[in-house]
């Protein structure tokens, strides 16, 4: 059994993110040889983690998942199914929202309640993608933040965010021009808008939180 699955559905790098998590399963005792990167459902559905990073738009991730027979199924019997962690970044954060508002109406997974909007800063001044690091706000504990404090800070890469319909499934903000979804969770499932492997050693900690997690 692969302990943490990092799925590969074809949307953008997944060198950084593999290797942070590689770097941290090590660092937690699982090994690094526990991370594998993998399009196979099989693999999937079977793994102790799951984790679905995602670049680009909403639409276009679901589809790459859609595109491979038997993934969207798979994620969902390791997730759902089986009640194992599952950890979406950025666009795979997203996609765990109940529908997606960029280019046209596309379903999510439906598993934390919300819409996937466009953000609209009221500083009309701050630029759309919204680029760069911004401090954290945490609005309530969970088990992978633990050690984490107001101030810490991650790097965003996005033009769109989840807006959680419950506030018990938003764990973090940042602000940009107004409050920005930085970090959701429910159950065993959580999500970042930002990039944990872009965001160094805070980054780095989140990602060491989530392989330790026993939801």
């Amino acid at each position: 059994m692969t302990a943490v699955a990092i799925v590969d559905y074809g949307t953008g790098n997944l060198r950084s993110a593999a290797k942070a998590f590689e770097r941290m399963a090590d660092a937690v005792g699982l090994g690094a040889g526990t991370v594998t990167v993998t399009a196979d459902p099989e693999v999937v559905a079977r793994a102790d983690r799951v984790v679905l990073p995602g670049d680009g738009a909403f639409a276009a991730c679901r589809r790459g998942i859609l595109d491979i027979p038997g993934l969207i199924e798979a994620i969902d019997e390791a997730v759902v199914g089986r009640g194992q962690p599952f950890f979406g970044i950025c666009i795979g954060m997203q996609l765990m929202a109940t529908v997606g508002h960029e280019h046209g109406t596309h379903p999510g997974f439906g598993w934390i309640p919300g819409t996937v909007e466009r953000l609209a800063p009221s500083d009309t001044r701050l630029k759309i993608p919204h680029m760069g690091w911004n401090d954290l706000r945490f609005h309530r504990s969970h088990p992978v933040l633990a050690g984490v404090r107001d101030g810490d800070h991650a790097y965003f890469v996005h033009s769109y965010a989840l807006q959680p319909a419950h506030a018990d499934h938003l764990l973090a903000s940042a602000d940009y021009g107004g409050p920005v979804t930085a970090i959701v969770g429910r159950d065993n499932c959580i999500g970042s808008q930002f990039h944990p492997e872009k965001s160094q050693a805070f980054g780095l900690a989140l990602i060491a939180g989530f392989l330790k997690w026993q939801p």
